[in-house]
């Protein structure tokens, strides 16, 4: 085929990358922390680590797994917002050989439950603050050892600060027994002076099991391997250096680790580049991020539509000096158009979108650094990336009509981990992955997302399944059928609305909202209740979820 957004590329991207100087994410870490030892790493809360403290505190985290007898492929859970144990973790992990299995921290018992059966991890690094969530289900899971993090664990003495006011003043720890669980500051003194032995990992090795929704209402595991993620660090750092030229990076880093777009794009790209990442650790208080934001002459920032919109409705926030900006980039879910222009008309910034999914690592589609204004396309095929579109028949359709988004590239998921039918739904025999994501492509190889194929519920850049949200308000005793489905929000983009018909007459809407609550985290749970007397169907008795949407 031939690619014709390639004379769209800016000057210094390549058409192809190469990512074969690395044998395994290890081995690129291996060789960054004693190229950038000096340089800072990671700053969280005040205190700043630099990549020979990363490289020593990763390496004590893998020899302490490989000291309690785990080797090459065990499944090690990480289960905690953005703060400077997530990098210690994720890295020791990756370097002893295991695989990263990342966890949403607001996760409910049920949801835990099964990702820990699924994955069967071992091992999980959880902060304290969601201790009770894994008390309720331990017992029920393969995990052998429990490391308990606290938020001051590595911040020095004003760690103790922290840590009481965190417990006692905010009370944001709830009570917990978890016998045998050990501190994460416990388990470095335990295993410091143990060296880490060297793993044999190449590039078909699985580096991490990242969760995403599935069409049988429970998350699958897509299998990144270390190919797929040096694939795509390589693509999105050939992308991005180009709009910061010379300059060392230094990123702003609010999304979740745990989400893979942060993970790859800020965390394992500035690991290539030698930037640092300024960890967010609650990004949701605006006014405290707001300040932050102006301790740092940073020159990339990430995020979602909704946050760069609360930053706007924030009159301190205008007021920061944005002269070091040089990288602006949205993703997870679609940037509005008055979004953009208010951003660019108070930063001075292009606010830029890309497009990608777990599946791909995720970066499929960037939109060039070089653009003077909002696009309104999810940009161009990243290097060593085919794009088409698809009809229902799976043929390719003429450029510039709709068809279904399909992607090839070395960033591509082998899989769904011991899924292979739905892997089957997903891969097709030619290596292209299809997204449910209905497209257009114009002249200039620019892609625009026109439609959603899938019935995927996009939450502030989660994806939500409607299976999952059905599956649990169906076991509701008074409820007799039930259909979930997106709808609009200002917010978030989207918000997940239920139609239920009613077993038990006396079923209201506040009972519905206060068991998804209990079920579901926050982004999955509906925010609208409607009752019918009946919901659309096909002739074969299957819900009609589009016909709800009319």
């Amino acid at each position: 085929m031939e690619k014709i957004w390639l004379k769209s590329y800016p000057p210094g991207v390549p058409a192809e990358i190469d990512y074969s100087q690395y044998q395994s994410v290890g081995d690129l870490v291996d060789k960054k922390v004693v190229e950038f030892s000096d340089r800072p790493a990671f700053h969280c809360m005040g205190k700043t680590i630099s990549f020979g403290d990363l490289d020593g505190l990763s390496r004590t985290f893998g020899a302490w797994l490989q000291s309690k007898g785990y080797g090459k492929g065990v499944r090690v859970a990480i289960m905690m917002p953005n703060c400077l144990q997530y990098p210690v973790a994720l890295y020791g992990t990756l370097r002893a050989g295991g695989i990263v299995v990342n966890v949403n921290p607001l996760y409910t018992p049920r949801e835990l439950e099964h990702q820990l059966k699924d994955s069967g991890a071992e091992v999980i690094v959880i902060l304290e603050n969601f201790a009770t969530t894994l008390q309720a289900v331990l017992p029920k899971t393969p995990v052998k050892h429990v490391i308990l993090a606290s938020l001051g664990d590595m911040l020095g003495v004003k760690g103790l600060l922290v840590n009481f006011v965190v417990r006692k003043v905010k009370k944001m720890v709830p009570p917990f027994e978890l016998p045998g669980a050990l501190r994460f500051n416990d388990m470095l003194a335990e295993a410091a002076g143990k060296e880490m032995k060297p793993v044999q990992v190449g590039h078909e090795d699985i580096a991490f099991l990242q969760y995403t929704g599935g069409t049988t209402g429970v998350s699958k595991g897509a299998m990144l391997l270390h190919r797929n993620i040096l694939a795509n660090i390589e693509q999105a750092a050939t992308w991005l250096v180009q709009g910061i030229g010379d300059e060392r990076p230094m990123i702003i880093t609010a999304l979740p680790l745990y989400h893979i777009f942060s993970l790859t794009v800020n965390c394992l790209n500035m690991m290539k580049l030698g930037g640092m990442n300024v960890l967010i650790t609650n990004p949701r208080d605006i006014p405290a991020f707001v300040k932050e934001l102006g301790k740092h002459p940073y020159n990339m920032i990430t995020g979602v539509n909704t946050l760069f919109n609360a930053f706007l409705n924030n009159e301190e926030f205008r007021k920061l000096d944005f002269s070091q900006v040089k990288v602006c980039v949205g993703g997870g879910m679609a940037v509005q158009k008055a979004v953009a222009d208010k951003w660019q008309q108070v930063t001075g910034k292009v606010l830029l979108e890309g497009y990608g999914l777990t599946e791909t690592s995720p970066c499929a589609t960037m939109n060039p650094l070089n653009l003077t204004a909002y696009s309104g396309s999810i940009g161009l095929p990243m290097p060593s990336t085919e794009v088409v579109l698809r009809d229902d028949d799976k043929k390719d359709v003429p450029l510039g009509q709709r068809g279904e988004i399909c992607i090839r590239g070395p960033q591509v998921m082998k899989g769904y981990w011991q899924r292979d039918d739905e892997t089957a739904q997903a891969l097709g025999t030619d290596g292209y992955l299809y997204t449910g994501d209905v497209g257009v492509m114009d002249e200039k190889g620019f892609v625009r997302i026109v439609d959603r194929k899938k019935d995927m519920i996009l939450v502030s850049g989660f994806n939500v399944y409607p299976n999952e949200i059905e599956q649990v308000v169906a076991m509701m005793p008074g409820v007799l059928e039930v259909a979930a489905i997106g709808v609009p929000d200002e917010k978030s983009g989207e918000v997940p609305k239920v139609f239920i018909v009613k077993k038990d007459p006396s079923l209201t809407e506040a009972q519905v909202l206060a068991y998804c609550k209990a079920q579901l985290t926050g982004y999955k749970q509906p925010k609208h209740v409607e009752f019918r007397a009946d919901l659309p169907k096909t002739n074969v008795g299957k819900i009609l979820r589009r016909a709800l949407r009319d």
